[in-house]
């Protein structure tokens, strides 16, 4: 089974302490479903497309696990948290084996 990387891509930073409260119980929520922070808000280009303010990239053993941690009970009360805080785009996709 190929693993999967959930990619949050933010365009917008709305609110600096949502966006730390929602970190600070998204964190638990992605390693408890197995999850890697690879990359986050480190220096980031863009070659096409829109700049991004902030990448973040997770790997997951799967791509049933990076679902089933977004769909978490864990994971929906952290986002709560940054509701307006920053506008993003939020995917994971499936790797190659």
């Amino acid at each position: 089974m190929p693993k999967a990387y959930w990619i949050g891509a933010y365009d917008a930073i709305n609110d600096p302490d949502k966006l730390k409260a929602y970190a600070k119980d998204a964190g638990p929520a992605l390693v408890e479903h197995g999850g890697k922070i690879l990359a986050r808000g480190g220096r980031s280009v863009s070659f096409e497309g829109t700049e991004k303010l902030r990448v973040v990239v997770v790997e997951f053993p799967s791509l049933e696990a990076a679902e089933a941690c977004y769909n978490s009970d864990a994971y929906q009360a952290a986002k709560a948290k940054l509701e307006d805080g920053g506008v993003r785009d939020l995917f994971a996709v499936e790797g190659t084996e």
